[in-house]
């Protein structure tokens, strides 16, 4: 097997971290080295065992027990690496995982605190400013002009090259999550306020030491100003697209008939299923903005329900994931505030199996606890609280329901 590099990301409640593999000739045979790439240009050491440098450490004695095997394997690596991320952090360090005076606990919490500033400040905010074009003045660079006479190639379609210094196959992903867990991150710094103040200095571990520590200053009412930019310009890239799809449309360009066809594919998939009832057609003739209405399923907590979605393409797709929001207001565990639908498809290029699963997440009663979806706060609370909590969320539900008639 030649040498290879790949990279994986690992995901957390409130941050997105990135590791790189490489993996020698003789592997499995050998261990592949993994380097954290997290670390805000090798400054900030996320954890005890993940270095500043990148270093990431699964063993400080070396014994035999703790050896790599070649039954082993990149998944066994990633799951390794995601449980040294737990909630109390600083007991991985060797020497510290029995510290119980009280000394040791403020200390314990303090780290954690100041992993959840970085976590969030780090690999969440600045990675996305960096994937819209957002400076740390805050200024948004500019989209460029959509006027076909400032097009000298006619047939000119923006798509990704992974040859391209620029090219990262987790940005489209990480934009999707952002829109997913925004409500938990403005829930986490509301919280985080009321615990720390605006520039507070971080407290230095006893295990850190100069070019391996995290240092810094706690500065939540920046964090928010940033996240909500942040939100604000995607919102506006989401807007993008259609403007873009509408040129597009112009030039009769593939990727119009691509989604033109499977528009008319969809729409009579749905005519002639009789489970569903619900209603597609395109925004201003635009095949990349369709409008979906979903009328709820009888007896069920939708029962009546009239629901409008609007699903929006990139003239990228599929390497863009089209974004879905909901505009008829629904409390609901599935969906955040701004009504994103958190929903998963294996079949990323076709259109109708995100129709499917949109309709999946909002119909499912007795899903699996699964915590990558819990978008909406206060909804997932009741819908996974205690016997009276459900009651409750059922109640909203179907209030909202019966709204969404009104």
């Amino acid at each position: 097997m030649s040498k290879q590099s790949l990279s994986a990301l690992l995901i957390h409640p409130t941050s997105l971290d990135s590791s790189r593999f490489v993996t020698p000739d003789d592997y499995p045979g050998k261990a592949p080295s993994v380097l954290a790439t997290t670390t805000n240009g090798g400054r900030c050491r996320f954890n005890p065992n993940i270095y500043a440098g990148g270093k990431v450490c699964f063993t400080w004695r070396g014994e035999r027990g703790e050896e790599w095997s070649s039954a082993q394997g990149l998944e066994s690596i990633l799951i390794s690496i995601q449980s040294l991320m737990s909630s109390n952090p600083y007991e991985n360090e060797p020497g510290f995982e029995t510290a119980i005076d009280e000394s040791a606990k403020k200390d314990q919490k303090d780290y954690a605190a100041k992993i959840r500033h970085e976590s969030l400040r780090i690999s969440v905010i600045q990675r996305l400013e960096e994937y819209l074009g957002i400076s740390p003045a805050g200024a948004v660079a500019p989209y460029t002009s959509l006027d076909p006479e400032d097009d000298e190639d006619d047939e000119r379609d923006i798509e990704y090259d992974e040859s391209s210094i620029n090219f990262d196959p987790f940005r489209d992903f990480c934009k999707r999550r952002f829109l997913w867990y925004y409500d938990s991150y403005l829930l986490a710094i509301n919280k985080a306020k009321t615990e720390v103040m605006d520039g507070q200095p971080f407290t230095r571990m006893p295990f850190e030491c100069t070019g391996n520590t995290m240092e810094g200053k706690f500065n939540y009412t920046e964090l928010e100003r940033r996240l909500r930019l942040i939100k604000k310009t995607l919102d506006a890239e989401t807007a993008r697209w259609a403007e873009e799809g509408l040129v597009l449309v112009k030039k009769e360009t593939m990727a119009v008939a691509s989604l033109q066809r499977q528009y008319e594919q969809v729409v009579e998939a749905y005519k002639r299923d009789k489970k569903v009832t619900l209603d597609i057609e395109l925004v201003d003739k635009n095949p990349f903005v369709w409008s979906l209405t979903y009328i709820g399923r009888p007896m069920t907590n939708l029962d009546g329900g009239l629901f409008r979605i609007t699903l929006c393409f990139s003239p990228r797709f599929p390497e863009e994931q089209p974004r879905a929001k909901f505009e008829t207001t629904l409390f609901h565990h599935r969906i955040a505030l701004d009504g994103t639908p958190c929903y998963s498809t294996k079949r990323a290029e076709d259109v109708k199996s995100h129709v499917e699963a949109i309709i999946e997440a909002l119909e499912e009663e007795s899903p699996p606890y699964d915590p990558r979806t819990l978008v909406n706060p206060e909804a997932a609370k009741l819908f996974w609280g205690s016997e009276e909590d459900k009651k409750m969320y059922n109640r909203k539900l179907r209030r909202a329901v019966q709204r969404s008639t009104e």
